[in-house]
């Protein structure tokens, strides 16, 4: 007991796990979180965790553990720890998130929520068509925030073959598909082709863009550094400049907010945590 008889608080930790991990930006939008919050007894920090690797490193975890972010290449691992899947991990196969809870841990899967959020803070009102680069875990995670926001026509473009748990996603999902591999047309930014276009893309792969005759679609890229990347290069210079690209780290700022809440129970502090993202992202730049 401290003086005056007040308990020392009990220390709580969180952290994100993947390989590589030194680019993550979640420690800093968590400790802003913290700090925004008050929450002095909580640390947040930073683990390499390989593939094969999540279970032992969660087992080893001490009781003042209360969450995980997950990071490639753990985000299925993370799901075949779970007691229990929030919906939006069971319906993309794949968990950012572990939430310890007295059963065990949770999964979830917060990019679907960053997702909405971003497009919703880029003006996308009522989408009802859609282009979705890429069939892995982000893009299954595009597609679930996509037809929550009233998409029914999808256009998925992959590099290789679809992989069968996209494919099961959108039949379960239901709206009108069409998959084509990247190198048979262009990215066309057009309203008039689709209202939204989300790129889940490796900076390694960047298809063909052209500018259309009607009003340019949202446009959204998933990555955030290096930036631009090679898609939204390819966007601005198809546009001439006119074109916007939402970067990725609009997403990163608003899935970070979900976790918050998720691991903390307190309302994310949405603008102290962007504030911090934008503080770092002018010094880096």
């Amino acid at each position: 007991m401290l003086s005056g008889g007040t308990a020392p608080a009990t220390l709580r930790r969180a952290g994100v796990v993947g390989h590589p991990i030194d680019h993550s930006l979640s420690p800093l939008l968590h400790r802003a979180a913290y700090e925004a919050l008050g929450l002095r007894q909580w640390s947040y920090g930073a683990v390499d965790v390989p593939a094969g690797e999540l279970a032992g490193y969660v087992a080893s975890l001490g009781p003042e553990w209360t969450g995980l972010s997950v990071t490639m290449p753990g985000k299925e691992e993370a799901l075949a720890l779970a007691v229990g899947l929030g919906e939006a991990a069971l319906l993309t196969g794949a968990a950012n998130t572990l939430v310890r809870r007295e059963e065990g841990w949770w999964a979830d899967n917060t990019d679907v929520h960053g997702l909405t959020a971003a497009l919703a803070e880029a003006g996308l009102r009522s989408p009802g068509t859609a282009v979705v680069l890429g069939g892995g875990a982000t893009a299954r995670s595009a597609l679930v925030a996509l037809t929550a926001l009233g998409v029914t026509a999808v256009d998925v473009r992959v590099r290789d073959d679809l992989r069968p748990q996209t494919a099961a996603l959108l039949e379960r999902l239901g709206p009108t598909a069409t998959v084509r591999r990247l190198s048979e047309a262009p990215v066309v930014l057009d309203r008039a082709v689709a209202d939204v276009v989300i790129s889940t893309l490796p900076v390694s792969a960047t298809p063909p863009v052209v500018l259309g005759a009607a009003d340019p679609p949202v446009v959204l890229d998933v990555v955030y550094a290096p930036w631009p990347s090679p898609f939204a290069r390819a966007v601005v210079d198809a546009g001439e400049g006119r074109v916007p690209v939402v970067r990725g780290t609009a997403m990163l700022l608003h899935q970070a907010v979900r976790q918050v809440e998720l691991m903390t129970g307190h309302d994310g502090p949405v603008e102290a945590m962007r504030a911090a993202l934008v503080e770092h992202l002018a010094a880096v730049a």
